[in-house]
C-alpha cells in the first residue's frame, strides 16, 4: 500500500491499539489468578507502562488525526502543500515520545507486594494518597479532557464545514462524526467517573472497620472488571471508526477480497480441471489398451 499521510497515521494507531490489546494477556491472567501476580516486579511495571503508554498515545493519535482532518477540511490549499508524509512521521515520532513522558512517572514505582493471604499484588506504589490523586488528575486531564475537546472541537468543525458543502448528502458525514465523538467519550469517561468514585471512597471508607471495607471494595472491583473492559473496547472500535471511513482503505480492502476469492475459485477452477483431465487421460489410456491387446492376440493367432 502507497504511504500516505492518512496511511501513517492508521499505522500507527494500529501499532498502539495493538500492543495495547497484546499487554492485556497479562491483566487478564491476574485477574484469573484472582489478583496473584507471577511475571515479577519487573514485569509488574512494564506491563502497566506499555498499557498506560499506548492509552496515551492512542488517544494523542486521535486528537492529531481529528486535527488533521480539520485542517483538510477548512484549509484545503494549506494541506495539500503542507500535508507531507515527512512531518507526519515526525509528528507521530514526537507524539510517542510526550506519551512515554506521561506514562513513565504513573508506572515508575509499580512494584509487587505479597499480602496476608499470600497473594503477590501488582501495586502502584505511591507514596500516599495525595500522589495517587494528582496521578489520577493528570491522567485525567492530559489522557482524557484535553484530546476530548480537541476531537469535539475538530469534528463539530468538519460538520460545519460539511453542511456548508454538501447540503443534500450530509446526513452520512454527521453518524461518522457522532459514532467517532460518542465512541471516544462513552468508552472512556466510565473510566475517569469510576476512578474518582474509587479516590472519593477511599477517604469515606477509611474509617470504616477493615471487613467492611473489604466488602465496599470487592463490590467496586467487580464494577471496575467492566467499566476498565469498557474503555479498553475504544481500542477495538478505532480500526472500524477510522481506517475503515478511510476511502482509501475501504478500496484496498475491497481490491484485497476480490483477489482472495479469485484466487480460492482460481485454485478450485484448477483443481477441478486436473481432475477433469486426469480422468479424461485415464478413461482413454483403458480404451486405448483394448483395442492394442486384442490386435497383438490377432496378429499372434
Amino acid at each position: 500500500m502507497k504511504r500516505t499521510v492518512n496511511t501513517i497515521w492508521f499505522l500507527n494507531l494500529a501499532i498502539a491499539d495493538f500492543l495495547f490489546s497484546f499487554f492485556l494477556i497479562f491483566n487478564i491472567i491476574y485477574e484469573y489468578r484472582n489478583l496473584d501476580w507471577p511475571f515479577g516486579d519487573f514485569m509488574c511495571m512494564f506491563s502497566s507502562l506499555v498499557i498506560m503508554l499506548n492509552t496515551f498515545a492512542s488517544t494523542f493519535l486521535l486528537a492529531a488525526i481529528s486535527l488533521d482532518r480539520c485542517l483538510s477540511t477548512w484549509v484545503v490549499v494549506w494541506a495539500r502543500t503542507k500535508r507531507t508524509v515527512l512531518k507526519v512521521r515526525i509528528i507521530c515520532l514526537l507524539i510517542w515520545i510526550a506519551a512515554v513522558a506521561c506514562s513513565l512517572p504513573l508506572v515508575i514505582k509499580r512494584k509487587t507486594h505479597s499480602n496476608s493471604s499470600e497473594q503477590i499484588l501488582c501495586i502502584a506504589g505511591f507514596s500516599g494518597l495525595e500522589a495517587y490523586k494528582r496521578a489520577t488528575w493528570f491522567r485525567f486531564v492530559v489522557g482524557f479532557l484535553i484530546p476530548f475537546i480537541i476531537i469535539l472541537a475538530s469534528y463539530v468543525a468538519i460538520g460545519v464545514r460539511v453542511k456548508r458543502l454538501r447540503k443534500h448528502n450530509k446526513l452520512k458525514p454527521f453518524r461518522i462524526i457522532l459514532a467517532v465523538i460518542l465512541a471516544f467519550f462513552f468508552c472512556w469517561l466510565p473510566f475517569y467517573v469510576y476512578t474518582f468514585l474509587e479516590l472519593w471512597l477511599i477517604e469515606k471508607t477509611q474509617k470504616y472497620p477493615s471487613a467492611e471495607r473489604t466488602k465496599i471494595k470487592n463490590v467496586f472491583n467487580q464494577i471496575g472488571l467492566f467499566i476498565v473492559s469498557l474503555a479498553y473496547l475504544n481500542s477495538c472500535l478505532n480500526p472500524f471508526l477510522y481506517v475503515f471511513m478511510c476511502e482509501e482503505f475501504k478500496k484496498k480492502l475491497r481490491q484485497s477480497l476480490v483477489m482472495v476469492f479469485d484466487s480460492a475459485f482460481a485454485e478450485e477452477h484448477l483443481a477441478l480441471f486436473s481432475q477433469h483431465s486426469q480422468s479424461q487421460h485415464k478413461s482413454h489410456s483403458q480404451s486405448g489398451s483394448g483395442p492394442c491387446l486384442t490386435q497383438s492376440l490377432t496378429l499372434e493367432g
